[in-house]
């Protein structure tokens, strides 16, 4: 008996690698290709893995022989990885045509960029807190000559505290949400769990 036979026609992965004239490793990838099999046997009172002899030759020469005539041996594993592949092209093609629409409706106007709406937003911002900011001002010009001027500075101050007021609760809204804005334009607080 030679020093790679088990029992019977049971033999080590080294041995058929050596019956093939491949490396140990071509071997291993070869069964995990379900091109040939392994058999579980005792050995030594051991359970291991070994290649019955005839139906793995049998087995590889098949195979040889289907490769050389062009057939393909299509392991579940290979049937598996082409239908991933197929669906990994198709989802690149329908995102391409997205893609595509979305250059196209870019190139027609239909979209500005980000930069572009944020450069609008803060020239907007800026004019109209001029402007409100102007309101107690001119408030107070249209009223001149119907009230006295100390009471005339104080609506003014009444005014422009409003406007502060409310333009800060117009940014805070703008920040954290309307729905933690109260009516009133102040922020709202944590509920109160004592009462």
């Amino acid at each position: 008996m030679s020093d790679g036979e088990v029992k019977g026609s049971f033999y080590r992965t080294e041995i058929i690698a050596q019956l093939f004239g491949v490396t140990v490793r071509r071997v291993q990838q070869l069964t995990q290709e379900g091109i040939i099999s392994t058999t579980k046997i005792l050995e030594d009172g051991k359970s291991v893995r070994r290649y019955d002899l005839v139906p793995t030759i049998q087995a590889y020469v098949k195979y040889l022989s289907d490769k050389a005539y062009g057939k393909q041996h299509r392991t579940d594993k290979e049937i598996e990885l082409r239908e991933q592949k197929m669906q990994a092209d198709i989802a690149l093609k329908e995102s391409q045509g997205e893609l595509h629409r979305l250059k196209t409706e870019i190139a027609a106007g239909q979209y500005i960029s980000v930069e572009e709406v944020k450069l609008d937003y803060a020239k907007f911002f800026v004019v109209f807190k001029k402007f409100a900011m102007s309101i107690p001002a001119r408030v107070t010009g249209m009223l001149s000559g119907q009230m006295e001027p100390s009471e005339l500075r104080r609506c003014e101050k009444e005014i422009a505290a409003e406007v502060n007021r409310l333009l800060g609760a117009f940014v805070i809204a703008g920040i954290v949400g309307p729905e933690d804005v109260k009516k009133d334009g102040t922020l709202k607080e944590e509920k109160n769990t004592d009462s």
